[in-house]
């Protein structure tokens, strides 16, 4: 995501100090959690990263409504920001779901 970029402007001429910060910190850690699932010990290590990125993409979906809402984001801005950040929480969760063996016709492997 570029929400690196997101939290320089906020944070240009002390706009916004809180709120992006928390975004940055969850945001970046989901790459982290991808790059540390590649070299995962098992399956079940895999999974176990993937599903922390997952719950880290749904944080930063949260901050950004926070930012949204308290007028720090215009429209645009939260509609670009969440498009991308839905897409990545869909192909992590179509991930997990695929390595459980989850699926529509199986929702309990």
């Amino acid at each position: 995501m570029n929400t690196v970029k997101l939290y320089q402007h906020l944070t240009s001429d002390k706009k916004e100090q809180i709120l992006s910060k928390q975004l940055l910190r969850c945001s970046t850690s989901v790459g982290a959690m991808i790059r540390e699932a590649e070299y995962a010990e098992s399956k079940a290590d895999f999974i176990h990263k993937m599903s922390v990125a997952q719950k880290e993409i749904n944080e930063s979906l949260y901050w950004l409504e926070l930012l949204f809402k308290t007028k720090y984001l215009v429209i645009i801005e939260f509609q670009n920001y969440t498009n991308e950040a839905t897409e990545i929480l869909k192909i992590i969760t179509s991930i997990i779901k695929k390595l459980k063996g989850i699926s529509k016709t199986n929702p309990n492997p």
